[in-house]
């Protein structure tokens, strides 16, 4: 016999369930411009403070403030609204796709529309990111055709991907936008490992891995993190909490590490935690992050501070776990309408330039749209040949897939 109470689990707990009043006091949000901007060649152990503070550059007057601002013009802020802009209204023109039947399933970008957008503008010609599947920004910043893009999502005969992958798992060596995977946290250790060959090859290029907050509790996450930290890889390795995996919120993931970027420290990596809804202080972490990785200078992890507006996916209900009206009390805003705000203020915008460009974006959606559903959709039109299962997957194509081929009469 002995005096001690049974054993217990901690199981975290979302503050607000459905039905609730939504909660967002645990966050704590700084003051825009009250972050210091360290130097890029900063001792990790100097700036331990930056994983648990917020870096915000827009205040709530759409002024950008403090030392992470002034770096885009007034052309490159536009150009970023422009294609935050394209990406939510590509969302809705496939997520309404996916109801009237003509895709399997599709996931919305709602809210996240700067994290990825202003990341890849921070980037250089033949760098490689090794995304998730929510930062098609990456993509559109990039200038890659939005009619691929749905040609992808649609499988038909002009699919690029010749309807090998699921939709919205995108590729596309040329821009920068690595095989996207389904199998979650694998691509981090693989932005890693392309990183590392890189830099064997004493090549200039550098690798971007991306993962969610829910990811980060996959065992390849860490991994990654060691290779990482250990051999210096020329990598920025981001997180994008969104707040919500795909039922389950970050405590979940996050654990007893208070956030994720502070995952990094005990690697010796230097992390950070920038707003994600703020164009302007995302490009500014990111370039910083991005020209540490260039001057040799080794890893750095990043924390987007976001929220994901819509459900996970298209077989998704957050009603189930989440209130509906949650996003409306989120503190940090929504991108586009911040950036707009900042542009107005500083006279570069104005509310009738911005509703000409929402009919201009729409108009260029619909006719990428039209264009690809020329081509087919899942269920209507060409779809990819059949040979296309055998090609490209072997270098020599072994004797019984060649008469599999014969079989099929292709």
């Amino acid at each position: 016999m002995t005096d001690y109470a049974p054993l217990t689990l901690h199981v975290p707990e979302p503050a607000v369930r459905p039905g609730g009043t939504p909660d967002f006091s645990s966050v704590g949000v700084p003051r825009a411009g009250s972050v210091a901007r360290p130097e890029v060649n900063a001792d990790p152990e100097s700036i331990r403070d930056l994983a648990y503070s917020i870096i915000r550059v827009l205040n709530r007057d759409g002024k950008a403030i403090g030392p992470w601002g002034g770096l885009l013009s007034d052309e490159e802020l536009l150009e970023g609204l422009r294609h935050m802009m394209i990406l939510r209204t590509f969302d809705a023109r496939m997520l309404m796709a996916q109801r009237q039947g003509k895709t399997s399933f599709y996931m919305q970008h709602m809210g996240e529309e700067a994290v990825s957008c202003a990341f890849r503008k921070a980037l250089l010609p033949g760098d490689m990111n090794f995304p998730t599947y929510r930062q098609a920004g990456l993509l559109i910043a990039a200038g890659y055709s939005l009619g691929d893009m749905m040609c992808q999502i649609y499988s038909n005969e002009r699919d690029p991907l010749k309807g090998r992958q699921m939709p919205v798992l995108y590729s596309s060596k040329e821009d920068g936008f690595f095989s996207l995977s389904g199998n979650l946290a694998t691509q981090y250790i693989q932005a890693v490992g392309w990183a590392m060959a890189s830099a064997i090859k004493n090549d200039t290029k550098i690798a971007a891995a991306w993962i969610g907050d829910g990811a980060t509790a996959e065992s390849d996450f860490h991994a990654a993190l060691v290779f990482a930290s250990t051999y210096k890889a020329p990598v920025v390795l981001n997180i994008v909490n969104n707040q919500w995996a795909i039922s389950t919120f970050q405590g979940i993931a996050r654990g007893g590490s208070g956030t994720f970027a502070a995952r990094g420290l005990g690697f010796g990596i230097p992390a950070l935690r920038v707003d994600g809804n703020d164009y302007l202080a995302v490009h500014a972490v990111a370039k910083w992050a991005a020209e540490r990785a260039r001057r040799n200078l080794g890893p750095t992890l990043i924390e987007y501070v976001t929220y994901r507006v819509g459900a996970h996916s298209t077989s998704d209900d957050p009603s189930a776990y989440r209130p509906k009206t949650e996003s409306d009390a989120w503190p940090l805003g929504d991108p586009v309408i911040r950036l707009k705000n900042h542009l107005i203020t500083i006279g570069a915008w104005s509310d009738e330039r911005h509703k000409q460009a929402e009919a201009e974006v729409l108009d260029t959606v619909i006719t990428a749209q039209k264009e690809a559903e020329s081509h087919g959709t899942l269920h209507a039109g060409g779809k990819p040949s059949v040979r296309d299962m055998f090609e490209d997957v072997y270098a020599e194509m072994p004797p019984h897939l060649r008469w599999q081929r014969q079989q099929a009469g292709v």
